[in-house]
């Protein structure tokens, strides 16, 4: 669970290069193309890890071949502490609609304005999911049920609530 909820991560999403159509050839490709991203901790800004990546990823190519590193996006990561009020708030507003206490963990996704909220405006931040694990996100055949779309939207009204009440403050 560490490695999936609280590592960096540095992900390769698809690799270019070569003949790719129907039949064999035996030619060595003059172009490879890679597409990466990876997964900042809170504490690293994507442009200082950028220049760090694009020096190793050139001090590892052979000898004569040409890299190009280009940065198409970069967002930043966002920590929030589970004992903030807006998260009391929230984990009481789950657990009203779910029944059970809620699971806090330290998942990582590509969500800047998370980040930019929590900075820029210093407001709080609270992600809820209410997929499952079959609904197959950013996948071919995603799904989600109706029944977790209602439940959701009864959560985040209570979270709501909760927060403008101030009753999460005072525990």
């Amino acid at each position: 669970m560490e490695r999936i909820w609280a590592r960096p991560t540095l992900e390769v999403h698809g690799i270019i290069g070569g003949f790719t159509g129907e039949g064999a050839k035996t030619v060595i490709p003059a172009v490879g193309k890679a597409k990466i991203s990876m997964r900042l901790p809170a504490d690293l800004k994507s442009k200082e890890v950028f220049p760090l990546f694009e020096r190793r990823v050139k001090e590892l190519a052979p000898a004569g071949v040409e890299v190009t590193v280009r940065n198409f996006h970069g967002g930043e990561g966002v920590l929030v502490s589970p004992d903030s009020p807006a998260m009391r708030a929230a984990a009481e507003a789950l657990k009203e609609t779910f029944g059970k206490d809620p699971v806090f963990i330290r998942e990582g996704g590509s969500i800047p304005v998370a980040a930019l909220f929590y900075e820029v405006l210093n407001v709080p931040v609270v992600l809820m999911g209410f997929g499952l694990p079959d609904d197959n996100l950013h996948s071919p055949n995603e799904k989600y049920s109706l029944s977790q779309f209602f439940k959701g939207i009864r959560t985040v009204a209570s979270f709501l609530q909760k927060l403008g009440s101030g009753s999460s403050l005072s525990s």
